[in-house]
């Protein structure tokens, strides 16, 4: 059996522009609060001290304090921690830092405490400067420390924050040795205050899949598909931009994408593909039996 690699303790990534801009991310907090808020409150055995991470917070802890305080009353007990791996930008964090929220240095390879397991992380406008194969390792440098059943958020915005696509990876045990993420889902949000059009997203797609636009690729024809399902109930637009984004995405789901028809997500512009038939290279195999139930949307 190969001997495992040696984590290293320097940080591991590149520093990122840093930009942001306050309540970029609010859409996506509002959205993980109803996908999964069990894992937000759940506190049994090692979840008690399970910590979510922002990875990359930018050159201001904006958008880390404002899910601190988002999710706090989710869950009041929760405990938020924000990587940079740019120095100044923890120690100009750090005054802000309460019971709710605190800041280290730290990469790909987190800062984590032995007593400091992980419930999910956001690495959300990070990994699109990254080489796809470079993405590859970062995932996987970042499953270390996460429990299973937990959550990656990996994607990218526009700047609002009123366009945005994610990939959500549940972290998947295979074996006692082995460690791999599963896509539960794409999710696709879009700002009704900013029109109803798709091709807005198709330029904040993650790193993974923005190269795949090209036909031929299952991503260019889900994207086709829902245009044209588009196209096909305009009529709807009569009643409003939400009314016509649910019943595209009816139609679209006719094309057979597993898609979330639920209204609670339709009337709020998200549009969650689960399990995307979408080429992944680290799609987990064998692990049919995995927890990856929605249950906590019903």
């Amino acid at each position: 059996m190969a001997a495992a690699r040696r984590r290293s303790d320097k940080p591991q990534g590149q520093t990122t522009r840093g930009k942001t801009a306050r309540n970029r991310l609010r859409r996506l907090d509002h959205l993980l609060s109803a996908y999964d808020a069990p894992l937000l409150r759940r506190r049994d055995g090692p979840w008690r001290d399970a910590v979510w991470v922002d990875l990359g917070y930018g050159a201001e802890p904006y958008t880390t304090l404002e899910t601190a305080d988002r999710w706090c009353r989710v869950a009041p007990h929760l405990r938020g921690l924000g990587v940079e791996i740019d120095a100044q930008r923890v120690a100009r964090a750090e005054p802000f830092a309460d019971h709710r929220v605190s800041f280290r240095q730290g990469g790909f390879n987190m800062p984590l405490r032995p007593s400091e397991p992980v419930r999910l992380i956001r690495a959300f406008n990070v990994l699109r400067q990254y080489s796809v194969e470079a993405v590859d390792e970062a995932l996987a440098e970042m499953s270390v420390g996460v429990l299973p059943g937990g959550l990656l958020v990996e994607g990218t915005s526009d700047p609002p924050g009123r366009a945005w696509v994610a990939n959500l990876y549940r972290r998947l045990e295979l074996e006692p040795s082995s460690v791999a993420w599963r896509r539960e889902a794409l999710v696709f949000s879009i700002s009704f205050r900013s029109g109803l059009d798709p091709v807005q997203l198709q330029a904040v797609l993650p790193k993974d899949l923005i190269h795949e636009m090209v036909p031929g690729t299952r991503i260019f024809a889900f994207f086709e598909h829902w245009k044209t399902a588009l196209r096909d109930s305009r009529a709807w637009s009569d009643w409003g931009l939400r009314q016509w984004f649910g019943e595209a995405a009816r139609r679209l789901a006719s094309h057979g994408y597993d898609l979330d028809l639920r209204r609670r997500y339709l009337r709020r512009g998200y549009l969650i593909w689960r399990r995307p038939e979408v080429d992944d290279r680290r799609q987990a195999t064998g692990s049919d039996n995995a927890d990856t139930t929605l249950s906590s949307i019903d």
